[in-house]
């Protein structure tokens, strides 16, 4: 029997879950749609709440997965200016 994953590697999933949602959110854009970012505001939140939780250790191991979804957000803010 497979044993429940870890708090850091579940925040590490939401992470990854979120990186999907951005991804789809630049391609809308990009297609000439409209995206509303209330959710993945919120969801933001909640994933920095989640962080800040975890053991020091834990938390700063996850800082390149945050790395990477701020360049998606940073990616998707471009898309959304136009650029």
């Amino acid at each position: 029997m497979r044993s429940p994953p870890s708090a850091a590697k579940a925040v590490a999933a939401a992470i990854e879950a979120m990186g999907a949602t951005v991804m789809v959110a630049r391609a809308l854009v990009e297609g000439g749609r409209e995206v509303e970012l209330d959710g993945l505001e919120r969801e933001a939140a909640s994933l920095c709440a989640a962080v800040m939780a975890l053991p020091a250790a834990q938390g700063r191991a996850l800082r390149p997965n945050l790395e990477g979804l701020l360049r998606q957000v940073d990616g998707l803010a471009l898309s959304l200016r136009g650029g």
